[in-house]
């Protein structure tokens, strides 16, 4: 058999010289070394893996060719990549990838095995070869989407609307759009997996016969450091292989391993070149992950990049309604927006704060109002009682205006009462996270319009007027002492 690949290879490189440069020839091919002829698939054994991606990128036309040529149209090149050269106490390390994708026949429900009419990854020339992945099943029934998180669950905001936009037509075109890969990055609980997972399960939901598969970072290390224990790199890289859509969480966690970038690298290339899609999340840019390889980097790089940032006001609100709405729960909209300002870290803790409210109004039979917000807010939200809130900077500007608080709210018009509420709604606006039209409410229901009028009346008078500027910077000396205390 040896022989045989032997004679095999000196035929195509017969044909290859007639196509390339004497240099390119001596450069790219000689090199090369022939490892075995099974069927009609011939193994060649490359000295790296720049050595694969530069032929994969200007020969693989050409080498497709000659093994037409050569092996007939059902002939195939298999490639074994010497990735660690061994010494004397162990032996080299490679792994084997084909030059075209496999003809999966695969559906979710069977990732256990492939069945092709001829496995390229098993060694065999049987019709019938099966590649058996055994080994992996359970990893795919630990690592499986997660029903609940789809694109109807996701609430869009200015935070998150590129990267939404984004996954929907990646869902909707995997692997053909512009969009592979796709990598998505931001700081904890601002909704990085459930919106990769949604991604994935619309792809489940549309296209029955792609394989979806979802793993975190820690996970895919430890699969790998397992398949090199248990002598079954092959395997496990050709689970990875076969997947149509690969979505891979935290990847930052690769950082300073070494091997297993190695491994993602080729599967990350292999997935890519043949139109396979790739989704990541990473709580930074590539440009800022440490401890990865530069070619790595770059591959991220080759698609698009977008960000989740902290939501906003408005964006908190709708969660926390879209949550309770999901739950059956009516909850007065004084507290949705007492929780939407107070809570303005990420959208896990505000969740966290939702779920205690319902248990705590379940298991004491207690109203949804601001007096049970703030009881549980108290032991999540520092200062929560002493804190800059709307009430409080009503009280004291009201104080110091010498007006009825009350008054702030009605419909009067005289002079001193508008004054002190346009400057009420000036330092709610300043200190608090409200919208324009929630200031309104606060205020006896007035429209935003009529916000926007106080803000700028305030700040002419600021800029015009020395005596009301020295006033303001009073109120905003005591409003930001409650603030510390």
């Amino acid at each position: 058999m040896a022989t045989d690949c032997r004679a095999v290879w000196k035929h195509c490189l017969k044909i290859i010289r007639d196509n390339v440069g004497e240099q390119s020839y001596n450069t790219w091919f000689e090199p090369i070394v022939p490892l075995r002829l099974e069927g009609h698939e011939l193994t060649i054994q490359v000295p790296s893996q720049f050595f694969y991606e530069w032929l994969e990128e200007h020969y693989v036309s050409l080498l497709r060719h000659v093994v037409d040529v050569v092996l007939g149209p059902n002939g195939k090149l298999e490639y074994s990549i010497i990735v660690d050269g061994g010494n004397e106490h162990n032996k080299p390390y490679t792994i084997n990838l084909p030059t075209s994708r496999p003809k999966s026949t695969r559906r979710p429900e069977a990732v256990q095995e492939v069945k092709t009419k001829k496995s390229k990854y098993n060694g065999t020339s049987e019709d019938t070869a099966v590649a058996t992945l055994a080994p992996y099943q359970q990893y795919a029934a630990e690592t499986c989407l997660n029903d609940r998180y789809t694109f109807d669950t996701y609430v869009e905001g200015d935070c998150n609307r590129l990267a939404r936009s984004a996954g929907l037509a990646v869902a909707a075109r995997p692997g053909t759009t512009s969009f592979n890969p796709l990598m998505i990055y931001g700081g904890v609980g601002l909704g990085k997996t459930h919106l990769v997972q949604a991604i994935g399960n619309k792809i489940k939901e549309d296209y029955k016969d792609k394989v979806i598969f979802y793993v975190s970072s820690e996970k895919f290390t430890n699969q790998f450091i397992e398949a090199v224990k248990n002598n079954g790199i092959q395997e496990f890289t050709n689970f990875y292989l076969g997947v149509d859509a690969l979505i891979i969480d935290d990847v930052q966690f690769l950082a300073g391993k070494e091997r297993t970038q190695e491994i993602f690298f080729h599967i990350f290339n292999h997935l890519q070149q043949n139109s396979r899609q790739i989704i990541m999340t990473s709580d930074c840019p590539p440009r800022d992950l440490k401890g990865m390889q530069e070619r790595l980097i770059s591959r991220f790089k080759w698609g698009l990049t977008a960000d989740l940032s902290q939501p906003d006001f408005e964006t908190r609100v709708a969660i926390i309604q879209k949550k309770m709405q999901t739950d059956g729960i009516d909850v007065p909209y004084d507290v949705v927006e007492f929780l939407a300002s107070k809570v303005q870290t990420n959208i896990r803790e505000l969740e966290g704060v939702m779920i205690s409210m319902i248990a705590q109004s379940s298991l004491n039979r207690k109203d949804f109002d601001i007096d049970l917000a703030k009881h549980i807010l108290q032991n999540i939200v520092q200062n929560i009682e002493t804190g800059i809130d709307i009430e409080y900077i009503q009280k004291s500007v009201s104080d110091y205006f010498k007006v009825p608080a009350d008054a702030l709210k009605a419909k009067t018009r005289k002079k001193e009462v508008v004054m002190a509420r346009q400057v009420a709604m000036y330092f709610t606006k300043e200190f608090t996270d409200y919208s324009l039209k929630s200031i309104g409410q606060f205020f006896g229901g007035r429209d935003h319009s009529t916000v926007i009028h106080a803000i700028r009346a305030v700040k002419d008078l600021i800029e015009t007027n020395r005596k009301f500027r020295s006033s303001m910077d009073e109120l905003n000396h005591l409003l930001k002492q409650r603030g510390k205390s």
